[in-house]
């Protein structure tokens, strides 16, 4: 297999016997208008590296609204250079895996198992009734909004009533199935490297983030705050209450960083850059990731000069497609890993010409 970069992007050669064998099955999948290319020999980033041929695994490409579009926002933000950009992203199935191993992989919520039976067996109950609503192409945002409030509200009080203690998110976590997307660790990294902050917006629950963080990746970083819904426990360690206003799918944005909390605190670091909220949205160009088109608000409380917007469209792809092709500057399709966004992060950083 070769592989040529054209304007930015990798065009795959593929054998003509496999792409056409994968062109008739990528038609089963989506409409041939979401083809990359008309032509079966080439496509434009249609499989990565780690996409099994043999099983015919055909759902981690890339899509790209606008490429001219975004092309040209590229070239801003490389202009105004890493000092002014920041990256805020949705944690749950976008820096996580929405599936693993063929099994849907938990969320921050899901995967709570408060050690007690009947509270868990109602948490999962609003799940059973909430979450189609959530993703329903056809519900109104209005009353999706309304119904998303009722749902982080109902569930907290079980966590309250039901008597949570942080030991049984401690023991949640390490028996989940949870993890990051290929990538995110580096994707970390490099933006540490550069001091460039990250903002992960959460309608999860921050210590349980942090508890993740903490036991998958064994490390702390210092250029990421977690904006989320936070518990306050008892000197017991019993949740007692949570802080501020509640954190849904559809309200997520820079207005809650009041609530913001620097990773490396909670990890017990003190050294290290400390981003303040009025330096971060001093931070005008923004890299956008999130799973949801609600996640699009992430970033309304900040007056930001450019941004490029990144949907990892995980699941019901077929209803959902246009809508997120016409919101994102770029759509990930079922899982794909973080590593061309580590890409796109390095272009961004780039001072190299165009």
């Amino acid at each position: 297999m070769n592989s040529h970069r054209v304007q930015g992007s990798t065009i795959v050669s593929i054998p003509l016997h496999l792409a056409n064998a994968i062109s008739q099955q990528l038609h089963h999948f989506l409409p041939s208008k979401y083809c990359c290319t008309s032509s079966p020999r080439v496509w434009n980033r249609c499989c990565s590296a780690q996409n099994k041929m043999e099983n015919q695994d055909l759902s981690k490409f890339t899509i790209k609204g606008d490429p001219q579009s975004l092309q040209n926002k590229i070239s801003q933000i490389r202009m105004a250079g890493p000092s002014k950009l920041q990256v805020i992203a949705d944690f749950d199935g976008t820096l996580t895996r929405y599936f693993i191993n063929g099994s849907r992989g938990q969320s921050s919520h899901g995967l709570l198992q408060q050690g007690n039976p009947e509270y868990d067996a109602k948490r999962q109950a609003l799940y059973e009734y909430y979450h189609p609503l959530e993703f329903s192409p056809t519900v109104p945002l209005e009353e999706k909004t309304k119904l998303m409030e009722e749902w982080w509200g109902k569930t907290h009080g079980l966590l309250i009533e039901g008597g949570l203690t942080y030991d049984a998110i401690k023991k949640s976590v390490s028996n989940a199935l949870i993890a990051f997307r290929d990538g995110v660790v580096k994707l970390f990294e490099f933006l540490e490297e550069r001091d460039i902050p990250v903002l992960i917006f959460s309608a999860g629950l921050a210590d349980i983030i942090e508890e993740v963080l903490r036991q998958k990746v064994h490390k702390s970083f210092k250029n990421i705050k977690i904006v989320s819904n936070r518990m306050v426990f008892d000197k017991d360690g019993h949740l007692v209450s949570f802080k501020g206003k509640t954190i849904h799918s559809l309200n997520k944005n820079e207005h809650a960083l009041d609530m913001a909390a620097p990773l490396h605190e909670h990890f017990g670091d003190t050294d290290g850059p400390n981003y303040d909220n009025a330096s971060v949205k001093n931070r005008t160009n923004v890299l956008l990731l999130g799973d949801h088109i609600g996640d699009l608000g992430m970033s309304d409380g900040l007056k930001y000069e450019t941004r490029i917007s990144v949907g990892f469209l995980n699941d019901n792809i077929e209803n959902n497609l246009d809508n997120y092709r016409n919101a994102f500057d770029i759509v990930y399709l079922n899982d794909a890993p973080m590593w061309e966004v580590v890409e796109l992060v390095s272009q961004l950083c780039s001072n190299e010409a165009q």
